[in-house]
């Protein structure tokens, strides 16, 4: 048995036309002037910013707009968001869109709430936040988990550098979740933010600790799930009902419900954050690159392990004699799933030509210079980074 902490303190709302009770939650949470922050233009264009100030103003909630956040989003515009909520007195933040707008509203509600530290810092050193501006969110991408989880990661364009923090305090304070919102995103933005869902369960399934049955079999559960309906939308982005089940799973695939987060693995993570650090690659996408390279590369550490996961979500039949050829079997349907909707499973399906000295500068920067080790199913070094890098070119 393992002794463990679970803290999920999110709101959800969920369901058809759940974003319309934004202003009633917010004047709930004690919002009295809300900074709107939001991505590209589509969520302009589609009417929902509109009819989100709609309802703030219904509820006599002033707002202001801060939109651009980009993918991988940027350390500079959390300093800019930060600088507009002091100007204006900003006292909440609302996330509309995906992980990206999700982890940069953190950001920002962290940096307002720390005026003496430089938020960068919370991302790339031991220092801890002493408090977080609340965050509200209504999803338009199943995909990072950010709506629900204490996560948030943001690229610094000095260095290429993309960190994550993880802190409790990042937590938001409720996350609308419509699945309608995520019928217009495209299949590869789609499909990739089910590769994400899918990492951030297997990077919790692959531990060097003791398993609850309970756990691995709602983590299980979930992946068939993610697996059953990415294969429906890539074929019916109209589905609604697997929407549903994708949006879903996004959001207890990162609130810790499928394992601890503190005793997975979460290579993979460290490893693609390089690549996305510098080539601004789509997340989930990098993930799919690169996790049966990185599988194949650990499989020896534990095999039964990886023959659970072929047999009860790859659906392998068992070789109970042989648990490395059964593993082997499942991590290559896992390869042909992702390769059926149409992700990548090599770096090089990323439009990215690996050669020594790139896997060299990435490994460098995973490491920290090889003064770090990433990952405890097993743990990893610079030279076992460098070798995953080239092996997965």
């Amino acid at each position: 048995m393992n002794n463990f902490t679970y803290f999920a303190p999110t709101k959800i709302e969920f369901g058809l036309g759940a974003q319309k009770k934004v202003g009633k939650l917010l004047k709930e949470f004690g919002a009295k002037k809300v900074l709107i922050h939001f991505g590209g233009q589509s969520a302009k264009k589609s009417g929902l910013i509109d009819e989100v100030e709609t309802l703030l103003k219904s509820e006599g909630i002033e707002y202001i707009e801060f939109g651009g956040v980009k993918p991988n989003p940027r350390l500079c515009d959390v300093y800019r968001g930060a600088e507009i909520c002091k100007a204006e007195n900003i006292d909440f933040l609302l996330a509309v869109g995906g992980g990206s707008v999700i982890d940069s509203a953190k950001a920002i509600a962290l940096a307002i709430a720390n005026p003496d530290c430089d938020v960068w810092d919370f991302y790339t050193t031991s220092k801890k936040p002493k408090a977080c501006a609340p965050v509200g969110v209504i999803l338009t991408m199943a995909a990072a988990g950010s709506e629900m989880s204490e996560a948030s990661v943001i690229t610094k364009d000095e260095g290429q550098l993309k960190r994550a923090i993880n802190n409790d305090l990042v937590r938001a304070k409720f996350s609308i979740l419509n699945p309608e919102l995520t019928l217009t995103l495209p299949d590869y933005q789609t499909q990739s933010g089910c590769a994400d869902i899918l990492l951030h369960t297997l990077e919790r399934y692959f531990k060097n600790t003791e398993s609850f049955e309970l756990t691995d079999s709602i983590a299980e559960a979930l992946m068939r799930t993610v697996i059953a309906n990415a294969k429906i939308l890539h074929e019916n982005p109209q589905d609604l009902n697997a929407r549903a089940e994708i949006m879903w799973a996004s959001t207890l695939s990162h609130n810790n419900l499928t394992g601890d987060r503190t005793k997975g693995d979460w290579s993979c993570h460290a490893l693609e954050h390089e690549l996305s650090g510098i080539f601004d690659v789509a997340h989930g996408a990098g993930l799919a690159a690169i996790w049966s390279t990185w599988a194949k590369y650990v499989l020896s550490e534990n095999p039964k392990r990886f023959a659970r996961l072929a047999v009860n979500v790859a659906g392998v039949e068992n070789n109970a004699s042989d648990p490395v050829s059964t593993a082997l079997k499942g991590i290559e349907k896992f390869e042909e799933f992702f390769a059926s909707v149409g992700m990548p499973t090599r770096i090089s399906h990323l439009g990215i030509e690996i050669d020594d000295n790139l896997a060299s500068l990435l490994a460098k920067k995973c490491s920290n210079g090889g003064t770090q080790k990433i990952g405890k199913f097993r743990p990893l070094d610079e030279s076992d980074m460098k070798q995953i890098y080239l092996n997965a070119k």
